[in-house]
């Protein structure tokens, strides 16, 4: 029997989910689609405007448009034209219902859950062909769909859930190549984050400026010390370094945070004839709280697996 059976709202930049229709069938096949809904979740930015990703015995459709995109879970059989006259009325419901401030600004998972009414209504519509009475001319879109066609995505394109290529585990073994760690997003940046990272990029540029004028002074003066023109150099590359670990996720990055604050000690201590006692306490005190500010701000964890 051929059918919708599922459908849900995610927003493009993030693929975090605004709404989804309420699925109840745990079967096998269904688990594995709910995957490929989240690999493709995270790959909606890379994709075209209306796509199909075929899977066995079910197709995913999806449209996206204003920085949304509406997902659809479908049997193998059911028309294509159908399918994207579904996605199309779902759109134009959420543009209407949902201006574009909410969608951009919604923080939590599924935040525009009362949509699911209007999802399921619609569902049960197309599900019921013979009675089917859509809002826009199935013929415009058979002749819309034939001019432009929905883009086949493949599963080689999205990769695996977990970021990795989708190859079989004892392929890896057999090469003995191990894919590399995925990029891990950071949580939001916080206000005092932001004046964290402000503050180290000033250090820095303390440094250099400082730095130039060490070496100002060594060529006018040969007995000068060319440690010191080490010293600011050094302090500019730990400053800017805090200020790289705060916007990346890195292995070991508390760690080197750390080695890195303790870096910009051992500067300062070895500057303490150039500086007075307040500008040592400013690069210190900075350097503390950005290395505070690092470790605060730690990767995203995942999201509960939701059932909907």
């Amino acid at each position: 029997m051929s059918m919708i059976l599922s459908a849900s709202v995610v927003r493009v930049r993030d693929g975090l989910p605004l709404s989804a229709s309420t699925d109840y069938d745990q079967s096998t096949g269904m688990q594995e689609c709910r995957k490929y809904f989240k690999m493709l979740s995270k790959k909606l930015s890379q994709l075209p405007d209306r796509c199909t990703l075929k899977t066995g015995q079910y197709n995913i459709n999806f449209i996206s448009s204003l920085g949304v995109s509406y997902m659809m879970l479908c049997t193998e059989n059911y028309p294509s034209v159908l399918a994207f006259c579904f996605l199309d009325e779902l759109q134009k419901e959420f543009i209407t219902t949902y201006n574009m401030m909410k969608t951009n600004t919604a923080i939590r998972p599924y935040c525009f859950i009362e949509f699911d009414n209007f999802i399921q209504r619609t569902k049960q519509r197309y599900n019921n062909t013979r009675s089917l009475s859509t809002k826009m001319n199935l013929a415009d879109m058979q002749t819309e769909i034939k001019l432009r066609p929905p883009y086949q995505v493949s599963v080689s394109e999205l990769g695996s859930a977990n970021g990795f290529s989708h190859i079989p585990v004892g392929e890896y073994k057999a090469t003995g190549k191990i894919p590399a760690a995925p990029h891990q997003r950071l949580e939001p940046v916080t206000l005092p984050g932001i004046v964290s990272f402000m503050l180290s990029l000033l250090c820095g540029a303390l440094n250099l400026i400082r730095g130039f004028h060490a070496i100002e002074s060594l060529l006018q003066n040969e007995g000068e010390d060319f440690s010191y023109v080490i010293a600011f150099f050094l302090g500019t590359a730990a400053c800017l370094y805090q200020c790289y670990l705060f916007v990346y996720y890195t292995g070991w990055r508390n760690a080197k945070s750390f080695l890195t604050f303790g870096l910009i000690c051992l500067c300062n201590m070895y500057l303490y004839e150039l500086r007075n006692l307040w500008q040592l306490f400013f690069h210190v005190t900075v350097g503390a709280f950005s290395t505070l500010q690092i470790r605060l701000r730690q990767p995203q964890g995942k999201s509960p697996d939701y059932n909907v």
